[in-house]
């Protein structure tokens, strides 16, 4: 790859392009935080919790006093106040250990953004239209409060939320529960719920691992971009670094199984490209050779099935055999097959075969992080009459084929606590807005990252600077207006925050946990992954991935994150499509070129990238973009490859397999050969393709 012309197409092209269609917003990037208004003074750091993933890294905030535009109850102005200026990893947190992500870094753009919902709103126009009218918090919290007394049958009220790790997921959870409703529906796109069922099938464990990769003197991935946007990212960096410089005499190896390079893939010393929906095949064949057994896994085998030559399967075993301790991650497109769950469990039967559960540089599971099982999405608004909506977008992070917007617009009346108005929130009729986090008391239980229990709560860092109400006291207020009150278990936010710090399972010893691991008694059989799409008309694999930057698209408004340079393409503020050399170079596309994506469901037009990290039969596309409501930022920028996914499931879950459709890509005809379009903007081209 030529470097130099790569960075010059996607830095300058891409970025003026993508600048020019939004109005030029790295202007107003410097109102985001109030430097300009600074007080001196001296600064002060509190504590809080980042909530831009499930992690939840526990940070430091630099407080000072500044002069801030205010839109409160009966202020509108400006005020002198303690404000937050910067965000840090605290050191004394065993999940950030004194990290923090792009994401964590961008989080404290929530706080300040200038489309951030200031006090409650009612529908003012037809749904979808993003049109409302401000209400007082009375009057939102009584007209929520008599719609749900409205319902002759409780069963027909549904919540929808995204998956917490903290006491925020309880109080939905026992709000419902003592109405008489069902439980909260939990919506997420990179699902991990395949991994979890797997681990209790396995270890008795249903929670993602944690990999004590620190003390690892060999790591094999399948998939799983555990130094980029998979589980916990932050500590699992941080391990990484000391298993690679942090032993004078020992640098741990890593190999990486994947279809698509991605940031960890680019970290490995040994990067194997693999067919789609086989990882688990070569995962059992490695199993096999190390516990001296024979099966139908054989290295002939693998290789006729997977493409990894039997040499390197071999050499691949003798390796993993010797240099222990040793340990196999398996997550992210690997699981978003319709077999994931046999190849979930073959990594499993790989980690039994290394000895490496509950042993140092092995996988362990942090106690006290055991999580719910979710409800499909269709199943739990399926007869709802009443829907409230806690920071989840399925409208945006679902395939079209699921008709969530449709349904979503037939339920007669939609309540959001969202404080942006995004694809969802934009159907709802009620939207009642949150605090920030760092005008929240907020909390965490990790479910991975730390060998030790982790669980943390912090108090607000500032006061709050808009007319919004913590989302716990909103639920409080309205289960006690009920003509039936709901006597919930706390008085308010605060008690619901604190409460997480007591009663938490503590850390045990390594040696009481072994009796509650449960390996598997047999090899799980192989099933061939099914995909959505004749081969012989749609002949390219279509992989989505999450996004560094906006993870499944919950992030895509931080402008910090839109001008954040892709880590392996320098791409920003657009989509676009990767595809392997030598596939570009037959189907005549070059860099920049426009591409029409073609699946079961639908057509995206995007930029083409050439990347020779990927498989010639796959074309890749980060998630993230395409959203039609989601601030001046995001809104109607780039594509949703989301969109055109096939509606195919995991067979034993009904996880959504999005690794499992299949595309046709062509370069995109124009009528005079004159016209292009990026970002949505037209710009005349060149008819000169290197200059172009």
């Amino acid at each position: 790859m030529d470097r130099r012309n790569f960075i010059k197409l996607t830095a300058v092209t891409g970025t003026s392009a993508a600048l020019a269609s939004c109005g030029n917003p790295e202007h107003q990037l410097i109102r985001f935080v109030p430097d300009d208004e600074i007080v001196p003074g001296i600064a002060d750091w509190k504590p809080s919790i980042c909530p831009l993933c499930s992690a939840g890294c526990g940070v430091n905030v630099r407080t000072m006093d500044a002069d801030v535009e205010i839109i409160r109850k009966g202020e509108h102005g400006v005020m002198r106040m303690n404000v937050a200026k910067k965000l840090e990893g605290n050191p004394k947190d065993p999940i950030s250990r004194g990290g923090l992500c792009a994401r964590g870094q961008a989080a404290i753009q929530i706080t300040y953004h200038p489309d951030r919902i200031a006090q409650p709103l009612k529908r003012d126009g037809a749904r979808g239209s993003g049109q409302f009218k401000p209400v007082s918090w009375d009057d939102a919290i009584a007209e929520l409060a008599s719609k749900i007394d409205a319902l002759d049958d409780k069963a027909a009220l549904a919540i929808l939320t995204r998956p917490h790790r903290g006491r925020r997921s309880e109080l939905f959870a026992e709000f419902a529960k003592r109405l008489g409703a069902p439980a909260p529906v939990q919506h997420e796109l990179f699902s991990n719920h395949v991994l979890r069922k797997a681990n209790a099938t396995s270890f008795g464990h249903e929670q993602l691992p944690t990999f004590d990769l620190a003390r690892s003197r060999y790591v094999i991935g399948f998939g799983a971009d555990f130094l980029g946007t998979w589980n916990a990212v932050v500590p699992q960096n941080a391990a990484f670094g000391e298993m690679r410089q942090g032993r004078p005499g020992v640098r741990g190896k890593f190999v990486q199984v994947e279809a698509r390079m991605t940031t960890t893939g680019a970290a490995a010393d040994e990067w194997i490209p693999v067919k789609p929906g086989t990882e688990g095949v070569l995962a059992l064949g490695l199993a096999q050779i190390i516990g001296g057994k024979q099966g139908e896994y054989t290295p002939e085998q693998v290789e006729k099935i997977t493409g990894v030559s039997a040499k390197r399967v071999q050499r691949l075993a003798k390796e993993l055999s010797e240099q222990k301790p040793a340990v196999a991650i398996v997550g992210g497109p690997a699981l978003a097959h319709t077999n994931a769950m046999f190849t979930a469990l073959a990594v499993n039967a790989l980690n039994v075969a290394l000895g490496s559960l509950d042993q140092p540089g092995g996988l362990f599971f942090t106690p006290g992080g055991a999580s719910a099982t979710p409800t499909a999405i269709a199943v739990g608004l399926a007869n709802a009459k009443l829907l409230l909506v806690d920071e989840a977008n399925p409208v945006h992070s679902s395939p079209t084929a699921w008709r969530v917007k449709e349904t979503i617009e037939k339920i007669p009346y939609v309540a959001s606590f969202c404080n942006f108005i995004d694809d969802t929130t934009a159907y709802a009729d009620l939207i009642l807005p949150d605090h920030s986090f760092l005008e929240s008391y907020v909390d965490r239980t990790a479910e991975s990252g730390s060998l030790e229990a982790a669980s943390a709560s912090a108090k607000p860092v500032m006061k709050p600077i808009h007319d919004s109400r913590a989302t716990a006291d909103v639920v409080i207020a309205v289960a006690a207006k009920l003509k039936t009150p709901v006597a919930l278990p706390w008085k308010d936010a605060e008690a619901l925050a604190q409460s997480s710090v007591g009663g938490q399972q503590s850390a045990v010893s390594v040696t009481s946990r072994q009796a509650s691991l449960k390996p598997p008694a047999s090899s799980p059989r192989f099933e061939e992954p099914q995909f959505a799409g004749e081969a012989s008309q749609y002949p390219m694999h279509f992989l989505p991935y999450a996004s560094h930057a906006f993870g499944d698209g919950s992030s895509a408004h931080l402008p910090w994150l839109q001008e954040l340079p892709d880590p392996l393409t320098s791409a920003m503020w657009s989509s676009w499509v990767e595809i392997n050399p030598q596939t570009a170079a037959k189907m005549n596309i070059a860099d920049g070129d426009l591409v029409d994506i073609t699946s079961t469901q639908g057509t995206l037009r995007v930029p083409a990238v050439i990347y020779p990290g990927i498989a010639p039969d796959v074309v890749a596309m980060p998630a993230g973009q395409g959203h039609e409501h989601f601030t001046r930022y995001a809104s109607k920028r780039g594509a949703n490859p989301v969109s055109i996914l096939a509606p195919i499931t995991e067979t034993e879950t009904g996880a959504l397999a999005w690794a499992a459709t299949r595309v046709k890509i062509a370069r995109a005809a124009d009528a005079d050969g004159s016209l292009i379009l990026f970002a949505g903007e037209k710009y005349e081209k060149p008819h000169d393709r290197e200059t172009r």
